[in-house]
């Protein structure tokens, strides 16, 4: 993780203090956008897809990935 730029440390004596270099958000991103581009083809709708349809969301889960996609579609639509 320090080679790549992820964490970096502070020595105080013996001991190591750990921070990160990246948001939480942005490593989250790269890994999920890496999974959409090596198994869905690229394609962000196949991995929603087989996400919905592979996860057993509930019904309130589901509702909250419905308000999620409207709210992004308002925006886009602005």
């Amino acid at each position: 993780m320090i080679d790549k730029k992820f964490v970096a440390y502070n020595e105080f004596g013996n001991s190591r203090e750990y921070y990160p270099l990246v948001k939480k958000t942005d490593y989250f991103s790269k890994h999920v956008n890496g999974l959409i581009s090596n198994f869905f083809n690229n394609s962000a709708s196949q991995f929603a897809s087989f996400f919905t349809k592979e996860t057993n969301l509930s019904t309130s889960e589901l509702e909250e990935l419905k308000k999620i996609i409207d709210g992004e579609l308002q925006k886009k639509q602005k």
